[in-house]
């Protein structure tokens, strides 16, 4: 079995729980936060929407500058509407499981770094990259959106199990 292949299973699993956690995103609450240090839900949710682009940056690029000296950090305008938010997830979903899935183990294991400035904060493989900064991000914001809803009286998506508000088994 071919690296790529194990990690979409998961890719997949995961996706599909954090689309259903988008999916409850309330338009009327895009500015909600649960605390002034805190990152308001819209742009929550566009970020962790974004999430999955990393895995293009990672498979068809060498690295990524994050502040380059030369221009500004790359920037993600927040998601105006709920429906606007799924339609960027889908889109970089789609994106990130086709470069998944014609990366070789070769290329998997290659090195690829998040660069600061130009110097390298971190150097990974490839494959620590869409494990660690796209699924494991994923996961970590997901939850932190989850909280969210919860705070919001919104309910919450079973996710590996039942939820206080689902019980899929």
């Amino acid at each position: 079995m071919r690296i790529s292949e194990m990690i979409l299973m998961e890719f997949d699993n995961e996706m599909a729980g954090t689309r259903r956690t988008l999916e409850r995103v309330p338009e009327d609450r895009l500015d909600w936060k649960p605390h002034e240090k805190s990152t308001a839900m819209g742009d929550l949710a566009t970020h962790l929407a974004n999430i999955p682009t990393w895995a293009v940056h990672a498979l068809k690029k060498d690295s990524l500058d994050i502040a380059p000296v030369d221009g500004p950090p790359p920037r993600v305008e927040p998601a105006q509407s709920r429906q606007e938010l799924l339609e960027r997830f889908d889109s970089a979903v789609r994106d990130a499981r086709t470069a998944i899935n014609e990366a070789s183990n070769e290329e998997l294991m290659q090195p690829w770094s998040l660069l600061r400035g130009g110097t390298a904060v971190m150097t990974l493989p490839r494959v620590g990259v869409l494990r660690g900064f796209v699924m494991n991000h994923t996961i970590h914001h997901r939850a932190q959106l989850g909280v969210y809803l919860r705070l919001n009286d919104i309910p919450v998506p079973s996710i590996y199990g039942p939820s206080a508000d689902e019980a899929p088994f």
